[in-house]
C-alpha cells in the first residue's frame, strides 16, 4: 500500500510541477509622494489578479497588508544594510526575527535580495554581498525556512562584459571577485540568478544599432547568432541567452534565470521619443503573452522564466530623465496609465477610450454570480473605496441592503461604478467578476443607476480593468481543485483497500 500511496503521489508532484510554468510578477516600489496607503494597494493588486510582487525592503506595513492575500512577495535588503549583515550573524538573526517571522507564512514570502544592483551603485558593496547572503540563509536555516525562503541577489546587465551574439555572453571579469563566490552559493543552495533586463535603454542609446520592432517584440525579422544559427526575434531573448551562455562558460549549467525587472516607461524627455503608452503597453503585453506561453528562448526552448514587471506605480521622486519616473502601471491614484492583461490572453483598451464600446444607457453591470466570494468581496471594497462609488444604498436598513448576500451588495456598487464612467465595456470588468445585463436590475425600493442619472462622474474609467481573462484562471483553477481531490480520493482508496 505504502508504494503505491508514494506512486500516486508522486505522479500529482509531477503533475503539479509541469503544469506550474511561468509566472509574471510586479515590482512594488514606493519613492514617490501620494502612493495608496499599502492596504489600498493590496486591494489593488488583488484586484488585477497579480499574484506575485517584488518589494525593495521589509516595510512593516507593506508585509501586514498583504497577509492573508495569497500574494507572494519577494522582499529586499538595500544596499544600506549590507555591511551591518556581513559583518555579523547576530544582525541577520535579528532582522529576521523582526521583520519577517511576525508576519509569515500569513504573508507569503518566497524570496529575499540581498542588495540590488550593487555593481551600479556609487559605493560599490559589491563584496558584502555574499557574506551578507550567506548570513541571511544561516538565519533562516535556524528557523527551518531555509528550503521554503531563496536567497539571491539582483543585477543590472552591467554585470556582462558581452551580450551579443548571445553564444559569446560573458559576465565582467572586473566582477569576478564576488560574481564566482556568488555562483557557488546560488548553486548550491538552489537559487536563482537573478537579472534586470531594459531593452528600452539599449534602443534609446542605440537607435541606428537596435530596431523599436526588435526590443518590443513587434519585429518580424530574425537576428541569427553565428556561432549557434539560432534565431532571435526580440532583444529580450537575446539577453536572457547571453546570461545562459555566460553562466555556461563558468559551468555553471543547473542555475536557473528569473528576470526581476524590465519594462517600458511611458513617458520620457524630448529626446526619449520611444517612452509612450502605446509602447509601454506593446512591449508589456507581448512580454507578458511570451512567458505566460511559456516559450522560452531560442537556447532554452520552452524553459521556465519567472518576470517582474517594473512597475506598479509612477515614481515621482526618481531622479534622471523623465523616463526615471514614469515606468509604472498605475498612477498614485490608482487609475491606469494603459491597460494590461496579465493573463496574457484577453483584449486590451487605452485609457483614452479610443477601442471602448459604449452602452448608451442600454445595459447594466451586475456582478457574477459564478464569482468566488474573495474576488467579489475585493471588487466591492475596491468599489465602494478608490472606485468612488457611494454605496450607502447597501448599508444597513438602506433600499438595496436586502437581500444582504455579497452578489447583491457587489451587483449595485458594480453598476454605479459602471455608469459613472461610461458604461463602457471596461468599466464593468471587475476583473472578470463583472457581468454586463440589459435587463433593468432595479427591484423594490432599491433603483440601479443608469445612464444619464448619475450623481458624479468618478476619474478613474479604466482603473477597473484587469487582467480579463480571469475565468481562463478561474477555469485552471477548478481544474487544478479537481485534480487535487481526485488525488485525495485515490489516496482514501488506498488506504481502504
Amino acid at each position: 500500500m505504502a508504494t503505491r500511496f508514494i506512486f500516486v503521489a508522486s505522479l500529482f508532484l509531477i503533475y503539479l510541477d509541469c503544469c506550474s510554468g511561468s509566472f509574471i510578477g510586479v515590482c512594488y516600489g514606493r519613492n514617490a509622494d501620494d502612493l495608496p496607503t499599502p492596504d489600498k494597494v493590496a486591494q489593488l493588486v488583488q484586484l488585477h489578479k497579480i499574484k506575485y510582487l517584488r518589494i525593495y525592503d521589509s516595510n512593516i506595513q507593506v508585509l501586514k497588508a498583504f497577509a492573508n492575500t495569497g500574494v507572494e512577495l519577494m522582499v529586499g535588503i538595500p544596499n544600506s544594510d549590507l555591511i551591518p549583515f556581513s559583518q555579523f550573524q547576530s544582525n541577520a538573526d535579528t532582522w529576521l526575527k523582526n521583520s519577517i517571522l511576525p508576519y509569515y507564512p500569513a504573508t507569503k514570502i518566497a524570496y529575499i535580495t540581498v542588495g540590488a544592483e550593487v555593481t551600479e551603485s556609487q559605493n560599490n558593496a559589491s563584496s558584502f554581498v555574499v557574506p551578507a547572503m550567506t548570513n541571511v540563509l544561516t538565519a533562516l536555516k535556524k528557523v527551518g525556512l531555509h528550503k521554503k525562503i531563496k536567497v539571491s541577489s539582483t543585477h543590472s546587465l552591467g554585470v556582462m562584459s558581452r551580450s551579443f551574439p548571445p553564444s559569446a555572453g560573458a559576465f565582467n571579469s572586473s566582477h569576478a571577485h564576488f560574481l564566482k563566490p556568488m555562483l557557488e552559493f546560488l548553486a548550491e543552495n538552489q537559487s536563482p540568478f537573478m537579472i534586470d533586463i531594459y531593452p528600452y535603454y539599449a534602443y534609446r542609446d542605440s537607435p541606428n544599432k537596435v530596431s523599436l520592432d526588435y526590443a518590443i517584440f513587434e519585429s518580424s525579422s530574425e537576428v541569427i547568432d553565428p556561432n549557434t544559427g539560432l534565431l532571435y526575434t526580440n532583444m529580450f531573448d537575446s539577453q536572457i541567452d547571453a546570461i545562459y551562455f555566460a553562466l555556461s562558460a563558468l559551468n555553471f549549467r543547473t542555475i536557473k534565470v528569473m528576470v526581476t525587472e524590465t519594462g517600458w516607461p511611458s513617458k520620457g524627455s524630448p529626446k526619449e521619443t520611444a517612452a509612450t503608452p502605446d509602447n509601454a503597453q506593446t512591449y508589456n503585453t507581448n512580454l507578458i503573452r511570451h512567458v505566460i506561453n511559456n516559450t522560452g528562448t531560442p537556447a532554452k526552448p520552452g524553459e521556465e522564466l519567472d518576470v517582474y514587471v517594473f512597475s506598479l506605480f509612477n515614481e515621482n521622486r526618481k531622479p534622471g530623465l523623465e523616463s526615471e519616473r514614469n515606468w509604472g502601471l498605475f498612477y498614485p491614484d490608482q487609475t491606469s496609465v494603459y491597460n494590461l492583461d496579465f493573463t496574457g490572453r484577453g483584449a486590451l483598451d487605452m485609457t483614452t477610450g479610443g477601442n471602448v464600446t459604449k452602452s448608451n444607457g442600454t445595459s447594466w453591470c451586475i456582478a457574477s454570480s459564478k464569482a468566488s466570494q474573495i474576488d467579489l468581496q475585493n471588487a466591492v471594497d475596491w468599489a465602494c473605496g478608490s472606485g468612488n462609488v457611494d454605496c450607502t444604498a447597501i448599508q444597513p436598513s438602506q433600499p438595496c441592503f436586502e437581500p444582504d448576500n455579497l452578489v447583491s451588495h457587489a451587483s449595485y456598487a458594480f453598476n454605479s461604478y459602471y455608469q459613472q464612467n461610461g458604461a463602457s465595456d471596461i468599466a464593468c470588468s471587475f476583473g472578470g467578476t463583472g457581468v454586463k445585463v440589459d435587463k433593468d436590475p432595479s427591484y423594490d425600493k432599491c433603483i440601479y443607476m443608469r445612464a444619464g442619472n448619475n450623481k458624479t462622474v468618478a476619474n478613474n474609467a479604466t482603473a477597473m480593468s484587469s487582467s480579463t481573462s480571469s475565468s481562463t484562471l478561474t477555469e485552471n483553477s477548478s481544474i487544478s481543485s479537481f485534480l487535487f481531490v481526485t488525488f485525495l480520493l485515490v489516496i482514501l482508496n488506498i488506504e481502504r483497500s
